[in-house]
């Protein structure tokens, strides 16, 4: 029988949970981001003031934690490419990039202020594998994805829609969508939702992380 994941419970779990994951300087890049965070959010609503407590656990581990759920054989291709939707304060793409320095993360942001604070934190912490998009995804140039995450961007089946263009078959899905993992996953067709499967997040013992593949080219259908 699997053991049940360990959860994370605290502010200090999250952290050693990070600092396993990553060396010096990817850990002191995350706690300058950290400050970002806490200053912009006095300017702008990047998260919610509550959390902001729990910053480490809530965002920077839940961010973070969608690493365990990439397939071996990206985590060890330094050409990879991650494609973060909806981005916001630069959850996770942010953490993706610090963590995965050798990876192309690619941040997709509409939003003009939230925009000019991801690309003041990618010229801060020197990402120079980070590109940030000030524009919607539906203008973008497709290019293939090795991974493609969202977090708080748009319902299943729309995210899945705007995702088709940068997606082949390759191409891993993980999506952090907190409570509503499980009811949104039944929204899909049978066919495409047994392409996916929803697990456990390791920072809300109520939420989840829908993760799979469309198995589909650009261009294509999904069956």
């Amino acid at each position: 029988m699997t053991s049940p994941p360990q959860m994370l419970a605290s502010e200090a779990d999250a952290r050693s949970f990070i600092q396993e994951m990553c060396d010096a300087v990817a850990m002191e890049k995350l706690e300058r981001f950290a400050r970002h965070i806490g200053e912009e959010n006095e300017r702008q609503n990047l998260i919610s003031a509550r959390s902001l407590n729990t910053l480490w656990q809530r965002h920077l581990a839940d961010s973070a934690q969608l690493l365990n759920h990439v397939p071996r054989e990206t985590m060890d291709d330094d050409g990879a490419v991650w494609l973060d939707l909806g981005s916001g304060p630069g959850l996770p793409g942010l953490v993706i990039a610090i963590l995965r320095p050798r990876w192309s993360v690619k941040l997709v942001e509409s939003r003009k202020r939230r925009v000019e604070f991801l690309e003041s934190c990618v010229e801060d912490l020197t990402l120079p594998n980070c590109e940030i998009f000030g524009q919607r995804v539906e203008r973008l140039v497709p290019f293939a994805s090795t991974v493609i995450s969202a977090r708080a961007f748009a319902p299943l089946p729309s995210l899945l829609k705007l995702a088709k263009p940068f997606s082949t078959a390759a191409t891993t899905y993980v999506l952090p969508k907190g409570r509503s993992a499980l009811q949104e996953l039944e929204t899909l067709g049978s066919a495409q939702r047994r392409l996916f499967h929803v697990e456990q997040s390791l920072t809300d013992a109520d939420a989840g992380i829908i993760v799979g593949r469309t198995n589909n080219s650009p261009g294509r259908t999904p069956c």
